[in-house]
């Protein structure tokens, strides 16, 4: 280890007199439903924009290489939009359930 240099991991354990900060769970699951909308509205807008790319290449067959190329680059996006979407509906649901287990409401007992 180079001179000077010292790696001090304290950092990485919890001090029990230092309360933990609380996290409104409702919050944040409202968070992920809005972020969720917005990733279900640009799959729908980008899908929506690629079916349009896909019509133009037919009626504009001098210029359908571009559309091709547009088409495929929306429905690209199209698909990341619905997979954030998806990431975002998990998130939304660990924020519900972190919400019910801190409030009392739903014990999970594994035997």
């Amino acid at each position: 280890m180079a001179e000077g240099h010292h790696h001090h991991h304290s950092h990485h354990q919890k001090d029990p007199a230092v309360p933990e900060p609380e996290v409104d769970y409702r919050k944040e699951e409202k968070h992920h439903k809005h972020l969720q909308q917005l990733g279900e509205l640009g799959a729908v807008s980008a899908g929506a924009f690629a079916l349009y790319e896909k019509h133009e290449a037919k009626k504009h067959p001098e210029h359908a290489h571009r559309h091709k190329i547009e088409e495929e680059i929306a429905a690209a996006a199209a698909v990341g939009a619905g997979g954030f979407a998806f990431h975002e509906h998990h998130q939304k649901k660990e924020a519900k359930k972190e919400y019910e287990e801190s409030h009392g409401k739903k014990h999970h007992h594994h035997f």
